[in-house]
């Protein structure tokens, strides 16, 4: 099984959509908590689904249990808070949340965890996707678009 991640900043709308078509992907996961702000540009809802869909055949589906809480996100991004502390505290949160177990694995198949960030090392779509791989013991090949 291949899971792919992306973000959509810092990437043209033509880039974007060639990186999914090119990789072969299914379904896009949304991991954001928030997925209709209008500077998400070619990104927001439902005009996203319509993109996927028309130049691509990808379907698309919204997962916020994937997302960190509002807290959280504003504890990191708006208070400027350290790397270090949130990835500990989003991984509890999705142990609490049992993600493993509430989550179908065929979902993730040639499926793509999307959220805003430009590159994973220092995003909750790569989290996502290390904690499947490790609770469900499987060979998930995981794939940075």
């Amino acid at each position: 099984m291949t899971l792919y991640t992306i973000g959509f900043t810092r990437s043209s709308a033509e880039h974007f959509f060639r990186r999914l078509i090119d990789a072969g992907v299914r379904r896009v996961i949304d991991v954001r908590l928030n997925n209709t702000s209008q500077l998400a540009g070619f990104a927001k809802m439902p005009d996203l689904a319509w993109f996927l869909k028309s130049l691509g055949g990808i379907d698309c589906c919204h997962e916020p249990a994937l997302a960190p809480t509002q807290a959280m996100f504003d504890d990191y991004k708006k208070r400027k808070g350290r790397w270090e502390d949130f990835e500990p505290r989003f991984r509890d949160l999705m142990a609490e949340r049992r993600i493993e177990e509430r989550f179908d694995p065929a979902l993730f198949d040639d499926g793509c965890l999307l959220c805003s960030e430009a590159k994973p090392h220092h995003c909750h779509r790569r989290l996502v996707a290390e904690y499947l791989q490790k609770a469900w013991n499987s060979a998930i090949a995981i794939r940075h678009l």
